[in-house]
This record gives structure tokens, C-alpha cells and sequence, in this order.
């Protein structure tokens, strides 16, 4: 695989560079690893608005809970609160 260069202001490359030493990693294994993240994030929203969409089509959550059985009922020693 060859090698490209790519052109970016020194305030920029610094930032990248101080990361990728944090990390223990090269430049080039850094903006590889933040590429792979990139495409995985884009990857996830698109399974997110699929889901979305898919719970919100009228009906399809009572058509679930009558194929696979409605969320039990809170127990009353259930104490969960949200922080």
C-alpha cells in the first residue's frame, strides 16, 4: 500500500502528533485507529436512524409485545432512580 502526504497547518499537525504520542502510536497508526473510529461512528448512526424509524411505523411496538410478550410490570422492590 503506498504512502500518501497530506497537507495540514502546524497547529494541526501538533495537535495530532501530541495525540498519537499519548496514545503510543505513530501519526500514521493514529489517524488510522481515528479513520477506523470515524467510519464505525457513521456506521452506528445509520443502524440508529434505521431503528428509529423502525420503532416509530404505527403499531409495531404493540405488534412486538403481542409476538414476544410485553416488559414485565416494576416489581415493587424495584428501586432504580435516575441519577
Amino acid at each position: 500500500m503506498a504512502d500518501s502526504t497530506v497537507k495540514i497547518d502546524d497547529t494541526t499537525r501538533n495537535r495530532l502528533k501530541a495525540l498519537a504520542a499519548a496514545a503510543g502510536m505513530s501519526m500514521k497508526d493514529y489517524l488510522a485507529r481515528v479513520a477506523e473510529e470515524k467510519e464505525h461512528e457513521q456506521q452506528l448512526d445509520t443502524a440508529t436512524a434505521a431503528f428509529r424509524r423502525v420503532i416509530g411505523a404505527p403499531g409495531i411496538l404493540d405488534r412486538f409485545d403481542a409476538d414476544f410478550g410485553a416488559m414485565p410490570p416494576a416489581t415493587a422492590h424495584d428501586t432504580r432512580r435516575a441519577a
